[in-house]
């Protein structure tokens, strides 16, 4: 082989290797993450603590992929973390023990479990809905229609409980979330077919392919036929609708719930859908981006915890990373224009 051959033989690996790390680059911060922290700590790779990441992974993951829908359309939705929290709270309640002393309805019988968890989804898909009328129709921007909702629904998660926590669960409710299908916990298992569920939306339904259309320009959008109102009112309806049931699974996982569960969760999954790839501009992200998103954040929470870095450190931390995220994104379209 030739001198010229090798330098281009050379200069091809490296164009390669530059192509594949921006590519995959998401998914090599999650392994350095985790390799770097398992070296510091080895109790980071044990399977209990791996497991317990997981775990906590899969309520947040489907809270990212509901907030991750109204992104892709140029929007938000800060109302997420408190519907999670009224929801918990309206599944908690309906499904105490009988004979637990502090029920919040104490002459409320005992009910098919699959009552409360569907009412709490129908709950969020309906403040999803809400919020895509609001900002469809009446062009409220999404973060004003959304902040404005979780004012609102803090509001009433706060009348509904009375302020006061509730416990008690019945077994066949927590064991949603402690027991296990083909020896995959309940929760992961649950998580992972939302995901392949939000997928199939976004990459083989018309509905997946106007939600991109809109995000990448609204104006085109609705030139080429797309009733961009009603799109936008799904993809809010279909986000509370996985709200409700990360709350569901909250409370099941947690054994009980109280007004302030879900506090900042918006943030977290509007952070960790933005690291995962998709862009405050619109029209792009993928569910494996915000899977991933998801799971930086939880290792990099679990990893600070194991390594005994200050809780304050750890909110240091996390908003660099968020802003780091966000500025790396734009100066990405930037450089397209």
């Amino acid at each position: 082989m030739t001198a010229e051959n090798e330098n281009k033989s050379s200069k091809f690996n490296i164009k390669n290797i530059r192509d594949f790390s921006s590519k995959n680059a998401i998914y090599l911060v999650l392994l350095v993450l985790f390799l770097s922290i398992g070296l510091l700590e080895n109790s980071f790779f044990s399977f209990g603590n791996i497991k317990n990441v997981l775990l906590i992974s899969s309520v947040r993951i489907i809270i990212a992929l509901g907030v991750g829908g109204a992104l892709i359309t140029r929007g938000t939705d800060l109302s997420a973390g408190r519907v999670v929290g009224l929801t918990a709270c309206i599944s908690a309640s309906l499904l105490q023990r009988p004979d637990y002393a502090y029920k919040l309805f104490p002459n409320l019988p005992q009910l098919p479990i699959i009552v409360p968890i569907l009412l709490a989804i129908v709950i969020g898909m309906l403040i999803g809905l809400v919020n895509g009328l609001v900002v469809a129709y009446l062009k409220v921007p999404p973060f004003i229609a959304t902040l404005g909702m979780m004012v609102i629904v803090y509001g009433f998660a706060c009348i509904y409980t009375n302020a006061q926590p509730i416990g008690g669960l019945r077994n066949d409710f927590t064991s949603l979330a402690s027991g296990a299908k083909f020896f995959v916990p309940n929760l992961i298992l649950i998580a992972a077919l939302v995901g392949l569920l939000i997928w199939f939306i976004l990459n083989k339904t018309r509905f997946g392919k106007y939600i991109y259309a809109i995000g990448g320009n609204p104006a085109a959008a609705e030139v080429s036929g797309v009733n961009v109102e009603k799109t936008l009112v799904k993809v809010y309806a279909l986000a509370g609708a996985l709200y409700g049931l990360a709350g569901v699974l909250l409370a099941a996982r947690t054994g009980g719930a109280t007004n302030n569960y879900g506090q900042m969760y918006e943030l977290d999954a509007i952070a960790a859908a933005t690291i995962g790839g998709v862009s405050t501009s619109g029209g792009i992200g993928k569910v494996s981006g915000i899977i991933t998103g998801v799971l930086i954040f939880e290792v990099l929470n679990n990893g600070l915890v194991i390594l005994g870095v200050s809780a304050y450190w750890q909110q240091v931390v996390k908003g660099v990373i968020i802003i780091g995220a966000v500025a790396f994104d734009i100066r990405k379209y930037l450089s397209k224009k």
